[in-house]
């Protein structure tokens, strides 16, 4: 076992790790990274250390002005500022085999692009109440499990699966290849929520508020699924959304 040494606690607070030594040294020891935020343009031989050391793991790199660094931190944060993340992101590939392996059957939600942090943790926290099996987001546009998604789930995000995927549509084909379903919920489509037979396994997608489900996803999805609107506003929160097409799910698994 490769025996590395762990990020200076004084460059290190509850939320943030600084600089770019400790940066390296802290993926290196396995930390919870939510996302690591560099100094755009930034440039030089430690940092190509750490971009290379980042292309084996799922934890993204976002450029953003040094502004945005100064605003987070005023230490010697030295153009890297890491998020320590409160949950340890899992691999689907991992859970859906043990799903199986314990007689249920699986129950997966996908969110595609849901980048508010509050329906994040709304999402969550009925998911958490229907009994899914985990929650898959994509490693890029897809919000920060921080405090605010953490007490808008209340508590659930500690409870539930959370995997992060450089590729969803990679991840609803291995889904499909593991005997799930892909229902994606659309209104492009004239079928209704009620029409998927949700006892089988099955993995739900939902999409951002503005731009709904990327059309790779729709492409790939098994059924397309829309929920039943009657007035003039023609579209629902996506945590509402999710929590009616989950609830479907559930009446038919227990009438």
């Amino acid at each position: 076992m490769d025996n590395f040494r762990r990020p200076q606690r004084a460059k290190e607070n509850n939320e943030f790790i600084f600089g770019i030594r400790a940066v390296i040294e802290a993926v290196k020891a396995g930390r919870d990274i939510e996302t690591i935020y560099q100094q755009r343009g930034l440039g030089g031989e430690l940092f190509l250390e750490l971009k290379a050391l980042l292309k084996d793991t799922l934890i993204p790199l976002n450029s953003v002005p040094i502004e945005k660094l100064n605003r987070m931190s005023q230490k010697n944060h030295q153009g890297v500022i890491a998020v320590i993340s409160p949950i340890t992101y899992q691999n689907i590939e991992d859970i859906i085999p043990a799903v199986f392996e314990k007689g249920e059957v699986p129950l997966v939600l996908v969110l595609d692009s849901v980048t508010d942090v509050r329906n994040m943790g709304a999402i969550a926290r009925t998911a958490a109440c229907v009994g899914v099996h985990a929650i898959v987001v994509p490693l890029k546009n897809a919000a920060q499990i921080n405090a605010d998604a953490i007490k808008t789930s209340a508590g659930a995000l500690f409870s539930i699966p959370i995997c992060r995927h450089a590729n969803l549509h990679k991840t609803c084909l291995f889904l499909q290849d593991s005997g799930l379903q892909v229902v994606a919920c659309t209104e492009k489509t004239n079928d209704m929520i009620y029409a998927p037979d949700y006892t089988m396994p099955t993995a739900i997608v939902m999409g951002s508020e503005d731009e709904g489900i990327s059309n790779d996803l729709l492409r790939v999805a098994d059924h397309l699924a829309k929920i039943p609107m009657a007035g003039k506003i023609e579209s629902l929160n996506v945590s509402v959304a999710a929590g009616v097409i989950l609830y479907e799910a559930i009446r038919q698994r227990t009438i």
